[in-house]
């Protein structure tokens, strides 16, 4: 079987069945695992070239819809009548359900069942362990600076917030992704500030800044010097990889359960 992703998600779907051996092709920004790093690409996830996805001749391609303006994708697969799934989780249920619909197409649905069921078994024992957190602290998740969006309701990062023994400060918003300003930040005074802004590496990311900003000097999060640098790839894609990050997370926020830890 030849399979073409279009964007990481897809990507680290597919790693987690443990068959990266069907990929043929990859979306640019497709940077895990190292194994694949040597595929063909085709193109920025928003600009597909399909012209290099119909040349590597697949018997499946993995669109999505996780961000907007990929519909063009789908509207370019049509023309080129290519066969395609698509693939548009916004919850951690979502990618329990995504692992069940890529073992099926990928013709492992055996598989497909056991990792959906070893994904949805890790998060239980998560929610096991958040349970035990009395005190939850607020996080603002910062996905871009300026200007500001942060995830709402609907989106993952506050399933995981939950699941880490702690709270998003914006998950009264019910929508998945909220445009907001520094003195609505300001007045929702979070504990953590975790930095995750899409498609920017970590070293590129500088929180002196952050403090800076007018009026922030007098949040509980500046205060303690809680301002977090992470790892987009772990945050920010609606993958299994999630769970990398949570266990991150748990651990950033809750230290003193974890100080036998080697």
């Amino acid at each position: 079987m030849r399979v073409v992703s279009l964007c990481p998600s897809n990507t680290e779907l597919v790693e987690y069945l443990g068959k990266t051996d069907v990929l043929v092709g990859l979306d640019d920004y497709s940077d895990w695992p190292e194994s694949i790093q040597h595929l063909p690409r085709v193109g920025p996830d928003l600009s597909i070239d399909m012209e290099k996805v119909a040349a590597l001749k697949p018997d499946l391609v993995l669109a999505s819809l996780s961000v907007p303006g990929m519909e063009k994708n789908i509207e370019a697969l049509d023309a080129y009548s290519l066969p395609y799934i698509t693939l548009n989780p916004n919850s951690l249920e979502d990618i329990a359900a995504d692992i069940l619909t890529l073992g099926d197409a990928l013709g492992i649905p055996k598989i497909g069942k056991e990792k959906a069921n070893q994904f949805n078994n890790d998060i239980q024992h998560y929610r096991n362990l958040s349970n035990q957190i009395t005190v939850k602290p607020a996080i603002y998740w910062e996905w871009w600076p300026k200007p500001i969006f942060t995830p709402g309701n609907a989106n993952w990062l506050t399933e995981i917030s939950v699941l880490a023994g702690a709270a998003n400060v914006f998950s009264d918003h019910a929508e998945a992704n909220v445009q907001t300003d520094w003195d609505t930040v300001k007045r929702k005074n979070p504990d953590h500030v975790c930095m995750v802004w899409v498609g920017v590496k970590e070293e590129k990311m500088n929180p002196e800044l952050v403090k800076k900003r007018p009026g922030w000097e007098d949040m509980d999060a500046i205060k303690n010097n809680h301002i977090h640098v992470l790892e987009e790839s772990l945050y920010c894609r609606p993958s299994p990889r999630l769970l990398e990050g949570l266990d991150k997370l748990f651990k950033l926020l809750h230290p003193h359960l974890f100080q036998g830890d080697q």
